[in-house]
């Protein structure tokens, strides 16, 4: 898919036309050798058949959205349960100061705390007591999301804050590999004889969960420099590089800046500390525990390195340059770079 049709996808998703609240899943394009479980082609991206289903139906129809809510936005595998921590962290410190010892993090892992939109939608068993828990939450409420921009509900997009974390593709394609394989029986599924080289070739084709994944990054990059004030972009990269800048720059998006006197405390080095991949990775609760919400995976299976450039241990450099002249090529004329860290 070239840059001119995204930019014609994501024209089209911001007309104020009625929204698909049913669609005719069985006539979408298929995939089924991506494990854990078939995708659909949907509006250029392969979504889930569950969550086409059910997920963003109910996504759609049942949640009202409110201006003080935070919807977390990531491609899989790209910062998901660290941007997570970081939000709640961040949010509700005056409830939970980062340093208490009984902290919701260290007894609940993150995804049991944030939890995801149309995955919750996709297997609750109703998808109206499913909107009716979620309205009952205080404001301002925080959620997540795996949709595409251009695929959140009209509402959401218009409403919402949005924060969105990118990552480079090579690194998302490694570190989704390895989560497949070893999550999938939760999902009913079995990865264990799915080859890298075999993962390589579906995400190279963008037929991976919610990909392409630069399409996927386009996405949401393009509506936060037309809605700076809706939509925060962030980048893995420049996290783990400068993990108290860009704290901040997340706490200031969602309206909580950190004060003065909390700097000067070391408020802002405690939520850093807490969220900190090896702290949040040796918690009891993500070394034995299991997922509460809609999807029971074992909480280790969401950290593995937490780094950058582990595709370097996997791909042959021929396999990285043919990903990159796919990503290059796909972007081109897009104005947006894995590369370039000034977002």
């Amino acid at each position: 898919m070239d840059h001119r049709r995204a930019q014609q996808q994501q024209q089209g998703a911001a007309a104020p036309e009625p929204e698909e609240t049913t669609m005719e899943v069985d006539s979408l394009p298929l995939e089924t050798r991506c494990p854990p479980f078939p995708l659909r082609q949907y509006k250029g991206f392969w979504i889930p058949e569950l969550t086409l289903r059910r997920g963003v139906p109910g996504f759609r129809s049942r949640f009202t959205p409110r201006p003080t809510d935070i919807i977390l936005a990531s491609f899989p595998k790209s910062g998901t349960t660290w941007l997570k921590a970081l939000a709640f962290a961040t949010l509700r410190r005056a409830a939970h100061p980062p340093s208490f010892a009984d902290h919701p993090l260290r007894r609940a892992n993150p995804h049991d705390i944030v939890r995801f939109v149309e995955t919750d939608f996709a297997r609750a068993e109703s998808a109206d007591e499913l909107g009716d828990d979620l309205e009952a939450l205080p404001s301002p409420r925080l959620l997540a999301t795996h949709l595409p921009h251009s695929l959140l509900p009209q509402r959401v997009r218009a409403m919402c804050k949005i924060v969105s974390v990118s990552r480079e593709p090579k690194d998302a394609l490694v570190s989704w590999w390895n989560f497949v394989r070893k999550a999938a029986p939760a999902f009913g599924g079995d990865a264990a004889a799915f080859t890298f080289e075999e993962a390589f070739d579906l995400f190279c084709d963008g037929r991976c969960v919610y990909g392409p994944a630069w399409m996927y990054t386009l996405d949401y990059s393009e509506a936060g420099r037309r809605r700076p004030g809706n939509v925060l972009f962030l980048r893995y990269e420049k996290m783990l590089l400068q993990p108290r800048d860009e704290l901040k720059r997340l706490a200031e998006f969602m309206e909580c800046g950190f004060s003065v006197k909390e700097e000067q405390r070391g408020v802002v080095d405690d939520v850093v500390e807490l969220c900190s991949f090896d702290k949040l990775k040796n918690m009891e609760v993500n070394r034995n525990g299991t997922g509460k919400g809609k999807l029971p995976v074992e909480n280790a299976d969401f950290f593995r390195k937490g780094v950058a450039g582990d595709w370097r241990n996997h791909m042959t450099p021929e396999m990285a340059q043919r990903l990159d002249k796919i990503v290059q090529d796909a972007l081109q004329g897009s104005g947006f770079s894995f590369n370039d860290d000034s977002a």
